[in-house]
């Protein structure tokens, strides 16, 4: 028995005759296996070596060791075996990446001509069967196997948690949603559940399992496969958290509430501010970037200094619109989008590499862009990509925008794919269980704001459309998850026509995936004057979004609103928030409390808000 990743699994030495049992103990009134079944069962590989296959579970005749039905996994394949007069069919579920040294839960459901499965909750892959499964798979005389087929050859190398074998429909429904997908529980051996208890006296441990244990106090330390199974206990917020090698759980947590937002520090900028973008260097500290309209002095990176933020670098920038701090590897990385061309009449956008010995951002790759808007920066299945926001290319709106992939030889990004856009405005990128998306706010075709802004989804290498949801000069993408939900708010910014009317008063909408169907609907409509953004935070165990409201028709003074998620109410308005020209907001938190800052597009000073809780 070993623990990993705060979870308790299984390990096979050798296939061991206690683990097989003859089919009967199963299949006591009917000698024939259900005809449709689930089998779930949550395991953790390290790693398979290229050519072997490992059994999770096997039934072979006890005779002859011929195989009548059996789930093995390969390196990159998951296997479901079964035998049909006499021959062996087998269904092959492709790229499922399990061995990854993470915990899964894995949902097989099999009924007639499909097989379905769910991994971590998330969405089913359905495969059709070349025969049906049959309805008459006779068990007398078999003999169940768990992590072997009876022999060394194929014997279980990983962790196993917990294997369940469900006569009926789907059991997806049984343990999805979870909060913890991945350890989604049907039914786990108790001694798999619990955690040890040491014993007082000379008496020897339950379970042979011992744990190093350190309290980490201070600000919030690394987690990582080194800290796995340390406590950290946060002295801001007094909560105790436990590491999984990859994220601090909460264990203890005073729940924080906001009662009211206050006026903290008046940011004042090079000149108005489209975005700004708040990241933490490593051993270096809290900054905050902003894109600043005017080229000269530039835009600048400011960093957080004894509670404030101050002045620390300009980059020479061309009406830059928005800025996106990522990593490759160890490298550190800024990436500025410019809406207007340089003195030598390009239009380049550019990054910027973090030089650990000048301690500052120094220019690393220039990119051909057109009028940019905005970039995001994902990593699927170990890769790094960016994504730019082409808004136009003189007076046409309908363009490409590009995705770009980091070639790892060359060390630089290279473009991968390009996608056409209508006046692009934002990327977004986001993840469902084993899927990657990217939805792109389109803005203008050059006629009408009525558009389509589209979700796509990465599949056989490359973005392909996967949904399309009509926008209105949509500015703004925000993906969020509550619990195991999946949201997405759209900013709307204006109605516009070819009869050349406008209205700024108009509602930006959230929608919610629904899983079943594989698609976003509608969840709220919030009235919104000319939203440019929205911003997803929680504190304490309260979820909130802030919508940048910049322009009712007439002014550009104009409340931003903070809502709260209230359940089955959706977002309601909690708080109103007096901006002017807003683009921007961005919460962070430091060692003395979390804040909100907001950029102003009509005056060259941005806003620091501390949020004050009881």
């Amino acid at each position: 028995m070993v623990q990993e990743q705060g979870a308790r699994g299984l390990q096979l030495l050798a296939p061991h005759e206690a683990l097989g049992f003859p089919a009967s103990q199963l299949f006591i009134n009917c000698v024939y296996f259900p005809e449709e079944f689930s089998i779930v069962t949550t395991l953790k590989i390290s790693r398979v070596t290229p050519k072997r296959n490992e059994y999770i579970f096997s039934m072979v005749e006890e005779d002859s060791s011929r195989l009548l039905l059996g789930l093995r996994y390969s390196q990159d394949k998951l296997h479901f075996l079964f035998s049909i007069l006499g021959k062996r069919e087998r269904i092959s579920f492709r790229s499922m990446r399990l061995a990854d040294n993470q915990w899964h839960t894995l949902v097989l459901a099999v009924s007639g001509h499909y097989a379905s499965l769910t991994v971590d909750c998330g969405m089913p892959v359905d495969l059709a069967l070349g025969k049906p499964f049959p309805a008459s798979l006779s068990t007398k005389g078999a003999r169940f196997y768990i992590g072997s087929r009876r022999r060394w050859k194929g014997l279980f190398s990983g962790l196993l948690r917990q294997l369940v074998l469900l006569p009926g429909s789907d059991a997806t429904s049984r343990i999805c949603p979870s909060s913890i997908p991945q350890l989604s529980i049907l039914s786990v051996p108790p001694a798999l559940l619990d955690l040890p208890i040491k014993p007082s006296g000379n008496e020897v441990l339950k379970y042979p399992y011992e744990a190093e244990l350190r309290v980490t106090l201070g600000s919030r330390p690394p987690c990582t496969k080194t800290e796995t199974g340390q406590l950290w206990f946060d002295t801001l917020k007094r909560g105790l958290y436990l590491c999984d090698s990859r994220d601090w759980i909460a264990m203890l947590q005073a729940k924080e509430r906001l009662d009211y937002v206050e006026d903290y520090q008046d940011l004042y900028t090079n000149s108005e501010t489209l975005d700004i973008e708040v990241f933490e260097i490593p051993s270096v500290g809290l900054f905050a970037a902003t894109a600043n309209r005017k080229s000269n002095p530039g835009s600048a990176i400011y960093k957080w200094t004894h509670g404030k933020f101050e002045p620390y670098q300009n980059i020479t920038t061309y009406e830059a619109l928005a800025w996106k701090y990522f990593t490759v590897d160890d490298k550190i990385f800024l990436v500025v989008a410019n809406f207007e061309k340089n003195e030598r009449n390009q239009e380049h956008s550019v990054i910027y590499k973090w030089s650990h010995r000048k301690l500052k951002f120094v220019l690393y790759q220039t990119l051909e862009t057109h009028s940019a808007r905005d970039w995001e920066a994902f990593h699927i299945a170990g890769e790094t990509f960016l994504v730019v926001a082409n808004h136009r290319q003189e007076n046409n709106h309908n363009i490409l925008s590009v995705v770009y992939k980091w070639n790892p030889d060359t060390r630089f990004f290279e473009a991968n794919q390009s996608i056409p856009t209508s006046g692009a405005y934002d990327w977004e990128f986001f993840t469902v269980g084993p899927y990657s998306f990217l939805v792109v706010a389109n803005t203008f075709n050059g006629v009408s704001t009525r558009i389509d802004s589209s979700i796509y989804i990465w599949f056989d290498g490359k973005f392909q459309p996967f949904q399309s949801i009509t926008t209105y000069g949509a500015t703004d993408w925000e993906v969020f998850h509550i619990g195991d939900r999946v949201f997405l708010a759209v900013a709307n910014s204006q109605k516009y026509d070819e009869t050349g009317s406008s209205s700024y008063a108009i509602n930006s909408t959230i929608y919610e995936l629904n899983v079943t169907a594989q698609m976003f609907f509608k969840f709220q409509d919030i009235m919104t004057y000319s939203a440019v953004d929205w911003e997803f935070f929680t504190l304490g165990e309260d979820k909130f979004l802030i919508v940048a409201n910049s322009f009712n028709g007439k002014s550009f003074s104009v409340d931003s609103v903070i809502y709260r998620w209230q359940g089955y109410e959706g977002f309601v308005p909690v708080h109103r928030l007096p901006t002017f020209g807003c683009a921007d907001w961005e919460h962070f938190s430091s060692t003395e409390g979390s804040y909100l800052i907001y950029s102003s597009a009509k005056e060259p000073r941005s806003k620091v808000l501390k949020m004050k809780t009881y």
